[in-house]
């Protein structure tokens, strides 16, 4: 057999496990490995379908793209990644730019790198590019990665920007459109390094329909829609739910303290895996507890495309 068709077989035996997928997103809390083990960007590749995959780098996100983008070039290459490309997106008109969206459309994975996620949703929100990734996802089953500003972006809402450094605060932070992989939910990374549970309660506190979500650094949530989640890395994931709790928020001033009672936190350390009942992932033989499995049930729904 020639190398072109060893390259062939390759290429068709992973459209094939593409196909099979449900679609994965691999939403990373920020500062992942990208020269020793590299766990969770090996994970990553492997669910793309592996190195035979075309993985696309969106650095969008980041100021400093071309830094960015060699960073992940070598990352990839080491893991022995051959069909990566960079998606050099400096505008929306880019992000409309057919010969770009054919890159997206045809990926195994889309990976987001860092940076500013308010940059990355003003440059690709609501453009082609955008309703290009959300087919790949929904309709190919490709794997969606992101880390740092690239995680915070999955969600319907996104966590723009704000402060809460020792407790809540009224008013401390504010949401924005993400890119709606997941919805009822919020995430933030850094979360344990940079100290952000108060940061994550304050947007609970006003917005008690979304689940909090922070993730630590060198840490993944990785779901497979309509199957379960898996935690990956070095950190753990932090799960906030305010939706059944008693809070002041509405009487007090901005920046006050709210009194927040009865809000549940579920704490998921690296190695931690629950699946859908019946869905037959790993930890299907798993008794769920209630909470955790409505927060499961939520955010391995597999959203039509709208």
């Amino acid at each position: 057999m020639t190398a072109q068709e060893h390259s062939a077989v390759a290429r068709a035996a992973q459209a094939e496990r593409v196909a099979r997928s449900h679609g994965h997103l691999v939403i990373i809390g920020g500062g992942e490995d990208k020269q020793d083990d590299m766990a969770i960007l090996t994970r990553f590749v492997e669910l793309c379908g592996g190195p035979s995959a075309k993985i696309v780098v969106i650095t969008a996100a980041s100021a400093v793209c071309e830094h960015m983008w060699e960073t992940y070039d070598r990352a990839f290459r080491d893991l022995g990644v051959t069909r990566h490309v960079h998606l050099h997106l400096q505008s929306r008109r880019d992000a409309n730019d057919e010969a770009l969206i054919r890159d997206v459309a045809d990926a195994d994975g889309i990976f987001m790198t860092g940076g500013d996620q308010k940059r990355l949703l003003a440059i690709i929100g609501g453009t082609a590019l955008d309703a290009a990734m959300h087919a790949a996802l929904k309709l190919r089953g490709a794997c969606i990665g992101g880390t740092s500003a690239g995680a915070s972006a999955m969600s319907g809402h996104m966590l723009a920007q704000g402060r809460a450094e020792l407790h809540p605060e009224k008013g401390s932070v504010s949401l924005g459109a993400g890119l709606g992989f997941l919805h009822k939910v919020v995430i933030d990374q850094h979360f344990s390094e940079r100290q952000r549970l108060s940061r994550l309660l304050s947007v609970v506190a006003q917005n008690p329909y979304l689940q909090g979500i922070g993730i630590d650094e060198d840490t993944a949530l990785v779901v497979e829609r309509g199957v379960g989640i898996e935690v990956l890395g070095e950190g753990a994931v932090t799960i906030v739910d305010g939706r059944s709790m008693s809070t002041n928020v509405a009487e007090i001033a901005d920046h006050a303290t709210p009194e927040l009672i009865d809000v549940r936190l579920h704490l998921l350390p690296a190695g931690s895996r629950y699946a859908l009942p019946g869905a037959g992932g790993a930890g299907d033989d798993r008794r769920i507890p209630a909470p955790l499995l409505e927060f499961l049930e939520n955010i391995t729904k597999r959203n039509p495309i709208s």
